[in-house]
């Protein structure tokens, strides 16, 4: 992960229920980013994932989007989404998982599942997708490799909360809290934002729908002209 510091991760995801749900498709999204200067890649799905490491030679950060019945974590939710990571030919250099307070789909609590994680692979690099200031503080006690404000607005806990309101402040305090380092995510969709956080001293960036989601973007300007 080292040449993503001060540098762009471009987010390749479609769901199926999305137009360009497709490995290949994905594939050639992460090969477009690279192209473009991104220095690393967010993915979903062990196949999309071996698609894009077959495609691009950079860094990615997997995870694997699974519901369990209403449970309202569904990122990495389990150990069982980790085992099939590990078992790919080539895992993904970080995993990211749901590292907000809410319940878990198994009954575990994060700190519990954080260790179930390091006694099975305890060199596998992990991500902290967080909500709020306090479940990230608490993902850097815990010892979390990168902490990330992926989920900020997205859950019950952060209704109404923006990552960049007030100069983005929830990542200005967690910077200051931080030992570890900082993976700023979440509603960054535009070249200012990605220069401001970059500059206040995360570590990188993940931007993802306005960049891969082109049916997102074309909604972006149908609304404006409304």
């Amino acid at each position: 992960m080292t040449q993503t510091k001060g540098n762009l991760i471009v987010s390749c995801q479609a769901l199926p229920d999305e137009p360009l749900h497709s490995s290949y498709i994905m594939g050639r999204m992460a090969a477009a980013a690279e192209e473009g200067g991104a220095k690393g890649i967010r993915a979903n799905t062990v196949d999309d994932i071996a698609e894009i490491k077959k495609t691009v030679d950079l860094p990615v950060i997997g995870i694997i989007k699974r519901p369990y019945g209403d449970n309202p974590v569904f990122i990495t939710p389990t150990i069982k989404e980790v085992d099939e990571l590990m078992a790919m030919d080539t895992p993904p250099e970080v995993i990211a998982v749901d590292a907000t307070c809410r319940p878990r789909p198994d009954g575990r609590t994060l700190d519990e599942f954080v260790a179930e994680i390091r006694s099975k692979y305890p060199d596998q690099p992990l991500m902290a997708d967080c909500a709020t200031l306090e479940e990230m503080k608490h993902a850097d006690d815990l010892g979390f490799d990168y902490i990330g404000t992926t989920l900020v607005g997205y859950t019950e806990q952060s209704k109404g909360n923006h990552v960049e309101a007030d100069d983005f402040k929830v990542i200005r305090d967690l910077l200051d809290y931080a030992k570890h380092p900082v993976i700023a995510e979440g509603n960054i969709d535009t070249p200012e934002k990605l220069k401001r956080v970059l500059d206040l001293g995360c570590y990188s960036c993940v931007v993802g729908s306005i960049i891969t989601r082109p049916q997102l973007i074309t909604k972006r300007f149908v609304d404006a002209i409304k």
